[in-house]
């Protein structure tokens, strides 16, 4: 996933000019700045690719027991921030030297990875998750703007591949690592997210910053008159602001949706009215001007991409869910059990210990209870937080064991050994298919539709990945069969990934064709905003989406179907921006 591709050009179009030592003329900088990428995306993808299953695991498994409506919030308000503050941490950056930026960034990230893993309760994981969202938001723009300055027009496309290569292999140790570690807590995964921060300490030590450039230290003043003139002005700014406040209300159950959607309808109108009657054609005070959008282009150009990021982010928000809680992955278990049990168990391990304490703790519950008066589902769903996808059929055995003459501890032990049969794969190292995907075709992928219109590759590739979420549709409607449900999802992710590869490249080309000439690098700079969006829908959707359409009315297809839409209605929306701007 390259989420620093955003930071590219705006960091070009300030390059320092620095001796050039080393393979292919890369200074020590460059070298320096890789590795802490590497590390600072173990430390990210190590927590964010089981970030999902963690949060909505139950506490008494070591997890957090949040509900679907809390991690939505949380999956959309902190990576929309994360994707905002680089404009202003970069400004800081630009002022104070960037080895002092990420000094900060490693001091905020280090301790707050750690106390994420021993906090519970909602507020205090938000607030702590928010510091680690700062400190990436302070290391994002200055690493990206040592690349830059590392390299030259002979060797700046090779630097910046060699970078997000790094990014990605950092994705893609990441979560393995991690998938390795819950198997023997959750605190482990978060000791290694922070020591994976904590190293980078060592080459930090050998950073040098290069020498300042008075033509960058313009400060946040204006930062934001460049914001103004790509997107809009104060007027704009804060009618889109609150606008995401009071969804965030909703985010966080503060209010409903419909009451959420109202005051913002509400909120439009009266700034419609203020135009109206307020507002004076010239004038500096940024009050009375009326609402005004710089280039009308790129910001529906924007709107329109984040129909692409808020169901790409499904792929690490909502599919690992699905697969832990509806997938039955014992087709590629059984594939992997010819490469031997010591395979097996660790890409789909199950704590027996915890399995057979589970059980116990069942009978203890359900003694004397009939099981047609037993919600067999809902202990199917206990079960999945053990790995094990246990059908229902079973489960209707053991409460009868129960009922007929008590539960023993070796009973227990001898009926978790059984049920080792139902094991499931992570569903960390599954969506880490995309990452590997990345990895070794997006170069080829990239080569390859250099031939066509870049509206074209966009077009294609929400096409490929709505047709992920239609495979999704028909497995979850029955239309698949279910016992193949591990080759289906490999197939999902393969293609989810091969539409983030298609559009992805070329939805920051497409920038250079609809901003100003001259000014493609300094449009570049705000493509993140879709981004940032993209993340806030995506959660806030994946949050209702799980809990009422597929918890409540129990009908997953309606979810996959809702997201498969957003895909297609983002590629018509390419289709017409192109006609739009033709026009």
């Amino acid at each position: 996933m390259n989420n620093n591709q955003q930071l590219q050009s705006s960091a070009q179009h300030s390059h320092i000019a620095t001796n050039k030592t080393g393979w292919r003329g890369f200074g020590l900088a460059f070298y320096i700045a890789n590795t802490m990428e590497i590390f600072e995306r173990l430390a990210w993808y190590g927590f964010f690719a089981v970030s999902s299953v963690y949060m909505t695991t139950p506490v008494a498994q070591g997890g957090v027991g949040f509900n679907d409506a809390q991690r939505g919030a949380i999956q959309g308000i902190i990576p929309f921030f994360l994707y905002l503050l680089p404009v202003v941490t970069g400004a800081l950056a630009d002022r104070y030297g960037y080895k002092k930026m990420f000094f900060c960034s490693f001091i905020l990230m280090a301790p707050s990875y750690y106390f994420l893993g021993q906090v519970t309760d909602f507020n205090s994981f938000f607030m702590i998750l928010m510091l680690v969202a700062f400190g990436a938001a302070c290391f994002k723009p200055v690493v990206v703007g040592t690349i830059s300055q590392s390299t030259n027009d002979t060797n700046r496309g090779l630097g910046f591949g060699i970078f997000y290569t790094m990014v990605n292999l950092g994705g893609f140790i990441g979560p393995l690592v991690a998938g390795y570690l819950r198997a023997i807590s959750w605190d482990a995964v978060f000791i290694m997210s922070s020591a994976w921060i904590l190293i980078n300490f060592i080459p930090l030590i050998f950073y040098r910053d290069s020498e300042k450039n008075p033509q960058n230290d313009k400060g946040l003043g204006h930062v934001l008159q460049q914001a103004q003139q790509v997107l809009g002005n104060s007027r704009f700014a804060l009618l889109l602001f609150m606008s995401v406040i009071i969804l965030m209300t909703a985010g966080v159950s503060w209010l409903s949706y419909p009451q959420a959607f109202s005051l913002i309808a509400v909120w439009l109108v009266l700034n419609g009215l203020w135009d109206k009657v307020m507002c004076k054609r010239k004038t500096e005070t940024w009050y009375l001007q009326r609402v005004h959008v710089s280039n009308r282009n790129f910001a529906l150009y924007l709107a329109v991409l984040t129909g692409f990021w808020t169901v790409y982010n499904q792929l690490f928000y909502t599919l690992p869910l699905f697969i832990r809680d509806y997938t039955d992955t014992q087709d590629l278990v059984a594939f992997l059990s010819y490469f031997g049990q010591p395979v097996v168990d660790f890409f789909a391990y199950v704590d027996n210990q915890a399995l057979s304490q589970k059980l116990l703790s069942l009978a203890d519950n359900y003694a004397a209870t009939l099981s047609s008066n037993v919600d067999l589902e809902a202990i199917r769903l206990e079960l999945v937080h053990l790995k094990v996808n246990v059908p229902v059929s079973e489960i209707a055995l053991f409460i009868n064991q129960i009922n007929a003459g008590g539960f023993t501890l070796t009973q227990s032990k001898e009926l978790s050994e059984h049920w080792l049969v139902y094991r499931q794969i992570n569903p960390e190292y599954l969506i880490n298919l995309d990452f590997a995907a990345i990895v070794l075709l997006q170069i080829i992928v990239s080569v390859k539709c250099q031939h066509f219109k870049v509206i074209s590759v966009l077009i294609s590739g929400l096409i490929v990945t709505a047709g992920a979420f239609l495979l999704l549709l028909l497995m979850s409607s029955g239309l698949l069969l279910t016992q193949l449900g591990g080759a289906v999802m490999v197939t999902v992710i393969l293609l989810i990934a091969f539409g983030e590869m298609l559009t992805s490249p070329k939805s920051q080309e497409y920038v250079a064709s609809i901003a100003p000439k001259g000014s493609a690098a300094m449009f570049m700079g705000y493509y993140f905003v879709s981004m940032a969006l993209g993340f806030l829908f995506a959660g806030f959707l994946s949050g209702w989406s799980y809990g009422y359409l597929v918890k409540t009315l129990h009908s997953p297809a309606l979810m996959w179907l809702l997201f498969g839409l957003i895909a297609l209605a983002t590629g018509l929306g390419f289709y017409f921006l192109a006609r739009y701007k033709k026009d």
